[in-house]
């Protein structure tokens, strides 16, 4: 089956382990993980690895997407630079393409009004209390969350984000399938192998 790529946002300081889980099953399960970047000029992670974007933001359209995923990064606490991001969420979700946002890039989201009117979570409610936006009556104490096409997640759940967008997608695993892949890579329960495989 023929599938529209996967985005991810790539920036100097994201953080390379948050999407980990997410790009490698969504890859093994068919999908192309397309790099997107501010330009087309190399970046590098938090932990030092070094990439080449595959494409800029200006050339990226929800209509050739499957999914935007936005990892976190320092940059989205120190200033305005990741912003074209965030808007760039707001486009997906206008045009009903899902993102998923994780760490540090749900605050960049909540500063562009995208967590006002959906539940959502992060690395706490102060967090993103601190972004001066609207949306804390929307706040879920969960490891990560779905609302329509939004994920959010906190930076310590790097298998639960991966949960949300594996469920999100709905080709990846489902039901029984899903549930055991988080047991296995979540609470490390062997006998997840069994509904794996079966």
């Amino acid at each position: 089956m023929s599938r529209k790529p996967v985005h991810l946002a790539v920036y100097d300081t994201f953080a390379d382990w948050e999407t980990g889980h997410t790009t490698a099953w969504l890859a093994r399960a068919g999908y192309e993980i397309r790099t997107v970047a501010a330009t087309a000029a190399p970046v590098t992670s938090i932990g030092g690895l070094r990439v080449q974007p595959d494409l800029p933001l200006a050339e990226l359209r929800p209509e050739d997407s499957s999914l935007l995923i936005l990892p976190g990064a320092d940059l989205w606490d120190t200033g305005d630079d990741l912003a074209p991001f965030a808007r760039t969420a707001r486009a997906f979700l206008d045009a009903g393409v899902p993102v998923a946002a994780i760490c540090g890039a749900t605050a960049g989201i909540a500063r562009e009004g995208l967590l006002d009117d959906r539940a959502h979570t992060s690395a706490a409610a102060m967090y993103l209390a601190a972004t001066g936006y609207r949306g804390g009556e929307r706040y879920v104490e969960r490891d990560a969350v779905t609302d329509g096409d939004l994920v959010t997640a906190g930076p310590t759940e790097p298998v639960a984000f991966a949960r949300e967008v594996f469920g999100r997608l709905g080709d990846v695993f489902e039901g029984e399938k899903l549930a055991a892949w988080y047991r296995l890579f979540h609470d490390s329960d062997p006998a997840a192998y069994e509904t794996l495989d079966a």
